[in-house]
């Protein structure tokens, strides 16, 4: 008797694995720099490296569907009908998969004509009858029936879970009470929603298990169908062919002609310099890792392309004092990170060789030096750098040197999805899982959780991954905009702005009353009390009470949105609706400024956080709370503005900003003689192109022909329609259009332009900034047509919106370094896009008012002038201009 060990055969259904794979994992996450999604070949390559160390198969081959149709949909062309067509982000990853496949040295297998299963069944068999235990991985119960004493089919237990229930002959007659061989036989009389094969109406899974378990087959029980009774029976009588067709096409072919052997599906060595060049292209390192791992080989080194395995990470030395600073003073652009640790804080500073950590205990004469250390000009790198100041603050110390920023980096390169934490962006530019633990252990084990050594010596190499990968301008942006700016927006942060909270708590009191009166005003309109947040009960009130026309179809009715109710009130008014409306607007300034008054903090201020990463465009965002979308055009608005005051010590407050900066930039982008000339001449902007489109002279525009022009101009910008503008002037689409049409003819500078920035954004897939800040626009190839329109519109605007936000950080930068230069006591204290706030010192205005409107004026030099309005006040509204 051999005592060889009988070898593994397994085989794949490679299209089952990889659909299971992309709606496991989500498609955003997974996406190169040049847009190609790949979250489907990530997911079946991890689960492929699990399944390979696991069960360490001797022969090896995948198979692939080439299309839906085969012999089964000759017969009945229905056959998978009903399936919906392939998404688009999947499209393109089958491809590339099989490309990784092979460099994995691994067979890939197509038939014409054929299904991935009926190859399957072929393999299983012929490797079973050559004396190998088969494996079958397959998401598709078509696999049951190959099931046997020597074939053995591993199941995904949920969609995408890595999990695998192993299913034998006992298994499955556990599971579904019959044979495996058996098991088609069910899925006749049942009917497989999936493949579209309906089965005999009435005729359950129990049913059918009960029947084949009574006369044995699928063929006795259509033989003996007479014996059966009751309307079930009377069902099979009538739909017996429907169970037979279903049986033919249900059948797997076990000897299709494949032009290969078993010994030719043999595993051999992993060529892992031909990985690497794939994984490179799909930006895969962890699984280069993993791979490189299961091929028992070092990845190769050198070339672009090249990824190391995982280093070894340096002991974390401890040390204080003169230690500490001698070894700070030999290392070059550390990492630094520091993280609160009882009444201390743990820090940890790393280079990609060295790293120490030690407990900082603020005041303490051990780490004095470390502290002159950490305010100096000398070069650190952080994740989260704005963070990190406010950390350093509480312990009573500064942050100098601030060359380099992990999160600030990861956003330039892809800002649509910047990464939130370390470990994100380590897994991404290095390929590597920080440790974290089980969330579930209280007491986590040693060496499971990074400490912040650890942790900095993952920034420092990620971060330096990271910055190879700019391109053009992006390091401009970076070290001349982006990190300048960081040290500002923590100073603003710190600082906050005075409130005047009485004044707040009174117009929270009126807004109160304001809402509570409306309610009532909808309830009396309608004679009855609902709930007006509540859309299922606006949609009963309007399109059933009082019949209105529907508004737009949603999954659940119609929409009660304010843009369609707005909508519906001028073409159907009714008190209901005036009610309704005119409460919403309260309630939401109410909520505004129940907001603002519990964010008031023991010394009167409020303290917003600046999002540096929280646009695609660069523009800066605010929260916890938000600052920037309190409204200034309405009186109620304004009214929310008086509550910002300055303090006591204080004369004023001042702000400033710019004048139509976005059709300023896109004057110098198109270089439309017609703008120029209008911003050069210091006119109205839109009285001098209200006179050009109406052929009337600028003093002789009227409000009406102006606000047409304005309502354009910006939203030319924005890819608006000659639809979209009929509405929002609420005009006739004609009319829109021949207004659109006039406005192209003489400003055709705007229109070339316009069109420019697609077709360029089209071919390079990314727009840029007149600085070079560049963002990606992936979706300008997809094969969806609303992905790709949508794109459009947001690469329109992309140019002009980024180089405003550029330039008003540009100004910030420039005006903070002038203030602390001069030694002023001024500070500023917010920026609302595109207009800076500032509490003016006693006997400091006309210093300030000099500094800001240079500093501004002169953040970029365009073909236009950037003008700069000012204006003063006690208030935030009083100081409007």
């Amino acid at each position: 008797m051999s005592n060889t060990p009988q070898p593994t055969l397994m085989i794949i259904d490679g299209h089952s694995l990889a659909f299971r794979a992309f709606y496991a994992l989500p498609v955003d996450s997974f996406q190169t720099q040049t847009g190609q999604h790949t979250n489907a070949i990530h997911g079946f390559i991890s689960m492929l490296i699990n399944l390979l160390g696991n069960e360490n198969p001797d022969a090896l081959a995948i198979a692939f569907d080439i299309s839906r149709y085969s012999f089964r949909t000759e017969e009945y062309p229905e056959y998978k009908g009903t399936r919906g067509e392939t998404p688009p982000e999947f499209k393109g990853q089958v491809p590339l998969l099989q490309e990784a496949l092979h460099a994995m040295g691994i067979r890939t297998l197509e038939k014409e004509n054929y299904e991935a299963d009926d190859i399957l069944a072929t393999l299983a068999t012929r490797g079973a009858d050559a004396g190998y235990r088969v494996l079958v991985v397959s998401g598709d119960r078509d696999t049951i029936q190959l099931v046997d004493d020597r074939i053995t089919l591993l199941y995904p237990s949920k969609q995408g879970d890595s999990e695998l229930t192993r299913y034998d002959a006992e298994k499955v007659m556990e599971r579904y009470g019959v044979r495996p061989e058996q098991y088609p036989e069910i899925a006749a009389l049942v009917g497989e929603t999936s493949d579209n094969l309906p089965g005999v109406p009435r005729v359950g899974e129990k049913t059918a298990v009960k029947w084949i378990n009574q006369f044995g087959s699928l063929e006795e029980i259509l033989r003996r169908q007479d014996e059966i009774g009751g309307k079930v029976g009377e069902s099979l009588r009538e739909n017996a062919h429907l169970a037979e067709r279903n049986r033919r096409l249900n059948r797997l072919v076990r000897d299709v002609e494949l032009e290969i052997t078993l010994d030719e599906l043999k595993r051999g060595e992993i060529d892992m310099a031909a990985v690497q060049q794939v994984f490179a292209k799909l930006e895969f390192r962890t699984l280069l890792q993993r791979v490189g791992k299961l091929a028992g080989a070092e990845v190769p080194a050198g070339g672009a392309t090249a990824v190391s395995l995982v280093p070894e990470q340096p002991q974390a030395k401890n040390l204080i004092d003169e230690e500490l600073a001698d070894w700070l003073a030999k290392v070059e652009r550390p990492a630094v990170l520091m993280q609160q640790s009882g009444a201390g804080f743990e820090v940890g500073v790393a280079t990609p060789d060295s790293s120490v950590l030690f407990h900082w205990q603020p005041g303490g004469r051990d780490y004095s030096l470390f502290e002159q250390w950490l305010a100096s000009d000398a070069p650190k790198v952080f994740f989260d750098a704005k963070q990190q100041i406010a950390v350093a603050a509480r312990a009573g110390a500064a942050i100098g040197g601030i060359e380099g920023d992990l999160l600030l980096a990861s956003w330039l390169l892809r800002p649509q999805t910047p990464d939130k934490s370390i470990s994100e962006a380590v897994f991404r530019f290095l390929g590597e899982q920080v440790p974290e633990g089980d969330p579930n252990q209280l007491v986590p084990d040693e060496g499971s959780v990074a400490d912040s050594a650890a942790l900095a010596w993952y920034i420092a190499r990620a971060h330096d991954s990271a910055v190879s990968r700019f391109e053009s301008r992006t390091a401009d942006i970076y070290h001349d905009i982006e990190l300048p700016l960081v040290p500002v927006l923590a100073a603003l942060e710190q600082r906050g702005v005075q409130i005047d909270l009485p004044l707040l708590e009174a117009h929270n009191a009126e807004l109160t009353t304001r809402v509570a009166d409306l309610q009532q005003q909808a309830f009396d309109a309608i004679g009855r009390e609902v709930n007006l947040s509540s859309p299922k009960q606006l949609q009963e009130v309007l399109f059933e009470q009082l019949d209105m026309p529907k508004t737009r179809k949603t999954k659940s009715g119609y929409t009660t949105d304010a843009a369609a109710l707005a909508d519906l009130r001028v073409k159907n008014p009714h008190p209901f609706l005036d009610a309704l409306l005119a409460h919403r607007d309260a309630n939401k300034l109410r909520q505004m400024v129940e907001t603002l008054i519990k964010a008031v903090q023991d010394d009167g201020r409020i303290r917003t956080t600046f999002v540096q990463t929280g646009s695609s465009t660069g523009r800066l965002a605010s929260t916890d709370p938000n600052l920037q979308n309190i409204p200034v055009r309405s009186e109620e608005g304004r009214r929310i503005r008086e509550g910002f005051i300055h303090a006591p010590e204080y004369e004023a407050l001042m702000t400033a900003d710019y004048a139509q900066i976005e059709m300023r930039i896109m004057a110098h982008l198109s270089g439309d003689e017609g703008l120029i000339e209008a911003f050069r001449q210091g006119e109205d902007l839109h009285r001098f192109v209200g006179g050009r489109i109406f052929g009337v002279p600028p003093e002789e525009v009227t409000s009406e022909m102006r606000s047409k022009v304005k309502a354009m101009s910006y939203g030319l910008a924005y890819g608006l329609s000659a639809f979209g503008l009929s509405k929002q002037l609420n005009i006739s689409a004609a009319e829109a259009r021949q207004l659109m049409e006039d406005y192209f003819e003489r400003f055709g500078g705007v229109r070339d332009y316009l069109r420019s920035v697609v077709d360029q954004a089209k071919r390079d897939t990314f727009t840029e900034t007149i600085f070079g800040r560049r963002r990606p626009f992936p979706d300008l190839a997809s094969p969806n047509r609303i992905l790709r329109e949508n794109a459009e519109r947001a690469a329109l605007n992309a140019p002009i919106q980024g180089s405003a936000a550029d330039i008003i950080k540009r100004a910030m930068i420039q005006v903070e370094q002038r203030m602390l230069a001069a030694g002023m006591r001024s500070r500023m204290l917010l920026q609302i896009h595109d207009e800076l706030m500032f509490e003016v010192a006693e006997g400091e205005w006309d210093a300030l008012e000099e500094i800001v409107r240079a500093e501004m004026a002169g953040a970029a030099e365009l073909s236009v002038p950037l003008e700069v309005q000012v204006g003063r006040g006690a208030n935030w509204n009083a100081a409007a201009h």
